[in-house]
């Protein structure tokens, strides 16, 4: 299976303008290699993390060039494998970022909690910093998108392209759907997670270095707005914005109009998820906000017979 590692610098950015790292076929399966969120930089518990970060985190592997993807398509990331390649996480309390402190747009006059490392090796399926914090393996791709088609937007903003949505379900089993706004799609993935909780409260989740195995797919001439997500059980859209409720009218809306799709009456499709629907944030930090709407699939599916 052929692995895609980023030569040199990673990139900071969903860009239209950078050159392809490597071009894919649809239907072929690659493993991808992806730093942490902070370059693996932050290695032990007494480092400081504002004397060893840069100005830029977040780095992405990519652009991969999508073979026959066009503007207008959508294209399906197949998340088959996600692997570690190390045996620790880390994670962080970093100035001026969280869910629960003055930010650079939550204006305090505060000043910004100390700055704490955690590490949590990996064994036997746990991350374990001590007894008390002490979690499941449960890794997910924290980043995953395509490049918008004008402006390049930081790998730290999510948007209708995904980006940053820190979604807990972009994880190994499912299919997340892509819109697709240049020739090629140029996919962007990284900032793996060995686990978050919903909402990413800190703004930190257990970051790890890793390699996820994916496989592509196109649906020509199919556009969609937002970032899809498909499970074995259930169908899920992702809105990014500020504030929440938007992010939250923006998930639900886009699951309306995939069930529209699926043969829904649009006001039905409203009125079931009025009664069934299931809604999380996925982070409460970033510069957009992703709120995830979804609805199991015994109720989507409309049996026609």
């Amino acid at each position: 299976m052929r692995e895609i590692k980023q030569p040199g610098k990673h990139s900071y950015v969903f860009s239209p303008y950078l050159e392809p790292i490597a071009k894919v076929k649809p239907g072929e399966e690659v493993v991808i290699y992806t730093d942490d969120a902070f370059e693996n930089k932050i290695t032990k518990e007494t480092d400081v993390p504002s004397e060893i970060l840069g100005k830029y985190l977040n780095p992405q592997t990519g652009p991969i060039y999508i073979e026959g993807a066009e503007p207008g398509d959508t294209l399906i990331a197949h998340i088959i494998d996600i692997q570690p390649t190390r045996d620790w996480a880390v994670s962080i309390l970093n100035p001026y970022f969280g869910g629960l402190t003055a930010t650079p747009t939550t204006k305090m006059l505060h000043e910004p909690l100390p700055e704490k490392v955690w590490i949590y090796e990996l064994r036997d399926g746990m991350l374990v910093n001590n007894t008390q914090l002490s979690f499941p393996w449960r890794p997910f791709m924290g980043t995953i998108g395509t490049a918008p088609d004008l402006e390049a937007v930081s790998a730290l903003t999510p948007a209708d392209h995904g980006g940053n949505m820190d979604v807990p379900d972009t994880k190994p089993g499912n299919s997340v759907y892509l819109p697709v706004n240049v020739p090629g799609a140029y996919f962007y993935t990284g900032d793996c997670h060995a686990g978050q909780g919903e909402g990413e409260l800190c703004g930190v989740a257990m970051e790890i270095s890793g390699k996820v195995t994916m496989k592509f797919e196109l649906i020509k001439g199919k556009s969609i707005n937002w970032p899809r997500i498909e499970s074995p059980t259930e169908i899920m859209a992702v809105g990014s914005a500020r504030p929440m409720e938007d992010a939250a009218r923006i998930a639900y809306g886009e699951l309306i109009e995939w069930m529209i799709e699926l043969g829904w009456d649009q006001l039905d499709a409203y009125q079931a998820l009025s009664q069934i629907g299931k809604l999380y944030v996925g982070n409460m930090v970033d510069t957009n906000y992703s709120l995830v709407a979804k609805i199991e699939k015994k109720y989507a599916y409309i049996d026609k017979n």
